[in-house]
């Protein structure tokens, strides 16, 4: 590891889990925060308590798959934000029946390559066995979304532990908390590799399967991609009843020359090339082209995830996305309504094609 990745601070999300009136947690977390606070500023640590209550997200209503990476909803994109801005994570939970509240089950859910090569410790507090079943159903859970759970955790029973609503400070607590996020903040530095990209040309974005490099074009993949291009218009040429298409009939001449124009996207997967997208600026409009992904890819997500990512490249001031596709396209189309386009219901252009248009929101 370099000494940049050694010494590089760290961002440690603390998760208040209960959103019950009356409720500890947050009680608990502040003890936490207080406990640790030297610990973890001697250590370059920065402490950030994320409370579910106040976050307020709805039970999962997102359309798409979580590993898509595509989110609809400003409250999923917030929580996106949040927890993949974070290198470690220690939740504060209850137990509820023998298990964790379905709040932090929600949470959890709502994501998942955020999670991922990111350690987590537990602060648990219930009666007979102090949340600590809670925990053990948890674990199951973020495993899976391949965190890793530290060994040292805070347990505290109610009754032992806390009096008015507070938990009762002692030295032997506090210091259990201290050796917990130092446990922590040990493993979220050594598995710090597993989350950065080594190669600077390649997009860190979460893909919705394994193994997508996203890449801007280079000269080398022109080729490539024409045959590709070519591959995914036969199906279009079927599906319009034509093969009087453009993307059939570019050369890789013109394809080099569109370079000069377009900004040019592509996505590999183990190597072989398998999506592509272009755009540009036209007017206030982000004009979205050639979106592609290889027929026996299709299915995946990689198209939504492509268009999403297409669309966060548009430069400040774009008013709106725009692209166009063919008119018997229904496959094409139903995916850009359920991305937010609209047709406009003009008149089918000479060649076919339909256009859609989806408003730019505006940033906070």
């Amino acid at each position: 590891m370099s000494s940049n990745a050694q010494t590089a601070r760290l961002n440690v999300l603390v998760i208040v889990a209960s959103t019950r009136p009356g409720r500890l947690g947050p009680a608990i977390a502040d003890w936490f925060v207080q406990a640790t606070l030297p610990t973890a500023a001697a250590g370059g640590t920065t402490l950030d308590i994320a409370d579910l209550a106040d976050i307020g997200l709805p039970l999962l209503d997102e359309p798409e798959h979580p590993s898509s990476g595509i989110y609809v909803h400003e409250h999923t994109r917030a929580w996106s934000r949040r927890v993949a801005a974070a290198d470690a994570f220690v939740v504060v939970t209850p137990e509820y029946n023998y298990g964790m509240p379905a709040v932090l089950k929600n949470a959890l859910d709502f994501l998942y390559h955020e999670w991922a090569w990111k350690p987590v410790g537990f602060v648990s507090y219930g009666n007979t066995s102090a949340g600590t079943r809670s925990v053990q159903m948890t674990k199951q859970v973020v495993t899976t979304l391949k965190m890793m759970p530290i060994g040292a955790t805070v347990a505290l029973r109610i009754a032992d532990s806390t009096q008015d609503g507070q938990v009762l400070r002692s030295a032997g607590l506090d210091d259990t908390a201290r050796r917990m996020l130092l446990e922590l903040t040990r493993v979220a530095s050594a598995m710090r590799p597993l989350r950065t990209e080594p190669d600077s040309d390649v997009t860190s974005l979460p893909g919705p399967v394994e193994g997508l490099r996203l890449t801007i074009a280079q000269p080398d993949d022109l080729a490539e991609l024409l045959v590709l291009q070519r591959c995914c218009w036969v199906q279009e040429a079927l599906a319009n009843d034509t093969l009087d298409l453009s993307p059939l009939r570019e050369t890789l001449d013109e394809l080099r020359e569109s370079t000069s124009t377009w900004q040019l996207w592509c996505v590999r997967r183990h190597g072989r090339l398998v999506a592509a997208v272009r755009a540009q600026t036209r007017g206030r409009g982000w004009l979205i082209g050639r979106l592609m992904v290889a027929p026996d890819q299709a299915g995946n997500g990689i198209g939504s995830w492509l268009l999403s990512y297409a669309e966060q490249q548009a430069p400040e001031g774009t008013a709106h996305y725009e692209l166009f596709t063919g008119h018997r396209s229904t496959r094409n189309i139903k995916m850009y309504e359920r991305a937010g386009y609209a047709l406009t219901y003009a008149d089918v252009t000479p060649d076919g094609s339909v256009h859609l248009v989806k408003q730019r929101q505006p940033t906070a």
